[in-house]
Formats: C-alpha cells, sequence, structure tokens
C-alpha cells in the first residue's frame, strides 16, 4: 500500500467532478457521504472550502499546506473575494453540483475505484 506523506493511498479519495470548491464539497457530502473530514488547502482557500463543508453539514478539520510564498498571491486573494462572494450565495441557495453521480463508499479502498 503507496502512502502520500504519511497517509495510506486507499484513504485519499479524489473527486474527479468537483469543478468547483463547493461542488466538492457538495458531492463530499451528497456522493461520498462524507460525515466528517480534512481538507488540506492553501490558506487563502482554506477558509472557504470550510465554509462550503459547513453549508453541507460535514464536520470538518483544516490545516494549512503552505510550505512557500506564491509569487502571484495578491493575484489569489483577488480572485478568492469573487470565490468567497460566489460560495456564499450559491451555498444558501444549495444549488446542485454540475454532475452528482452513484454514491461511492468510503468504506471501500480508494486504490479500487478507478476515475
Amino acid at each position: 500500500m503507496p502512502f502520500l506523506r504519511g497517509v495510506p493511498s486507499e484513504d485519499i479519495f479524489c473527486d474527479h467532478a468537483g469543478f468547483s470548491t463547493y461542488e466538492s464539497m457538495y458531492r463530499a457530502e451528497d456522493i461520498f457521504e462524507a460525515e466528517r473530514m480534512v481538507i488540506v488547502t492553501q490558506t487563502y482557500h482554506l477558509y472557504r472550502a470550510l465554509y462550503d463543508a459547513e453549508k453541507r453539514g460535514i464536520e470538518v478539520l483544516g490545516v494549512a499546506s503552505d510550505e512557500r510564498e506564491y509569487s502571484d498571491q495578491q493575484w489569489y486573494d483577488a480572485r478568492e473575494v469573487i470565490a468567497r462572494t460566489k460560495d456564499f450565495f450559491v451555498a444558501s441557495l444549495g444549488l446542485e453540483p454540475t454532475f452528482r453521480g452513484d454514491t461511492i463508499s468510503l468504506d471501500q479502498s480508494a486504490d479500487d475505484i478507478q476515475p
């Protein structure tokens, strides 16, 4: 069983149809039936990811993954203001994601799932 930074690959599920942070959190709750999860992402993005997950009723823990400063951080910060505003309205309305799909059980090994 391979590991990624100490996490067994069988426990890392990828969402190939989560085309935005909101859609990924929606699908985490709806498709993967996640009740609890850890979100690992850049600090500037973490707040929105946590908000979206909590709006879907997921008990969530956030971990910042910044290992360095980003050269275009001002651009990312400006984009994040727009993305947070969008997600506030989309989450408030409870809009469905682009693709839903069949339920994927988190009780199985992620290594056995074909994208």
